[in-house]
């Protein structure tokens, strides 16, 4: 029970302390408010520490991350985890930060004669607005997956290839074809082509690939790109998690539906675990769950993540 005598006190400092803490007012302002002088305002937040009124805590963003980067490795067998010591969850500044991490770590390990293989989406749009200018001798540059969409709405795909061929002074080679088509029979013909299978043949000798996931939220960007129609996005909200290369995965890595993976043109997952470094950049809670199957799945050897992901990932 609350002595009599500090009662009336202790309300006072209440009272300040959420004006101060979470209205964030000045204590000039607060003064003002309520007609209290500015060392009496002064004297109360301090009462309020000192008696566990209020408990201030800082967080550290770089305490503990290179543990975290050490037990993500250890868990999912990694070569590499580069983490943000970013904390802000909004999308936007999650991607931009997530598009220089990757940026600088291209710069490490980039060579001579590698060859760059490359997706589409907001992630890789990222990446591509980071980018530094490269002058490795012999850099080639291809997407991994088809590229032209059945909607008004981008993907990106343009932009990306342009501002990875300008920053590594190359021409990267495009997949002009839909990443979906409606049948096997069709895929299979357009594939056989001299042209469309050298560059599906330089992706899949690719040494670096760089690469995000998607969801299967309804706002998924392939769900909106026009390759399926509702009846198929129904069932793939049901067994899937959400796609690497735009080919859908269980929540352990498994292909979620061998039919509709037979009409996808991207190159096949399993290439994905020879490469040199395999790099997966994504973060935020809406993909944590096609993250981790994507790591379960043992596709990326290499993982460019934000802290809260890379802790949230430690308790799956």
């Amino acid at each position: 029970m609350i002595p009599s005598k500090n009662q009336k006190k202790i309300e006072q400092a209440l009272k300040i302390s959420r004006l101060y803490y979470i209205d964030e007012m000045s204590q000039s302002d607060i003064a003002k408010k309520l007609q209290i002088s500015r060392p009496t305002i002064s004297r109360l937040l301090q009462f309020a520490k000192e008696n566990n009124i209020v408990e201030v805590k800082i967080h550290d963003p770089f305490q503990n991350v290179e543990s975290i980067r050490k037990q993500l490795q250890a868990k999912y067998h990694l070569k590499d985890a580069i983490i943000g010591t970013q904390t802000n969850t909004n999308e936007n500044n999650i991607l931009k930060y997530l598009g220089q991490q990757t940026a600088d770590y291209l710069d490490k390990i980039i060579r001579d004669n590698d060859i760059i293989g490359i997706s589409w989406g907001k992630t890789m749009e990222a990446i591509a607005n980071s980018l530094n200018d490269n002058f490795h001798k012999n850099i080639e540059i291809v997407q991994l997956k088809g590229s032209v969409t059945n909607s008004q709405e981008s993907n990106y795909s343009s932009d990306i290839t342009q501002k990875f061929s300008r920053a590594f002074h190359t021409q990267a080679e495009i997949l002009p074809l839909p990443v979906i088509f409606d049948d096997v029979t069709t895929k299979n013909l357009v594939v056989k082509d001299r042209f469309i299978n050298n560059v599906l043949e330089k992706g899949f000798n690719s040494n670096i690939a760089i690469y995000t996931v998607g969801t299967t939220l309804p706002t998924a960007m392939l769900f909106r790109l026009g390759y399926l129609d509702k009846e198929k996005i129904d069932h793939i909200k049901k067994v899937a998690v959400g796609d690497i290369l735009s080919r859908f995965i269980t929540d352990d890595g498994m292909i979620a539906d061998k039919e509709l993976d037979s009409r996808t043109v991207s190159i096949p997952l399993d290439n994905l675990k020879h490469k040199k470094y395999s790099i997966l950049i994504a973060g935020g809670r809406k993909k944590l769950a096609s993250i981790h199957a994507a790591l379960m799945g043992g596709y990326p050897n290499v993982l460019i993540t934000d802290l809260i992901t890379a802790k949230d990932l430690l308790n799956q």
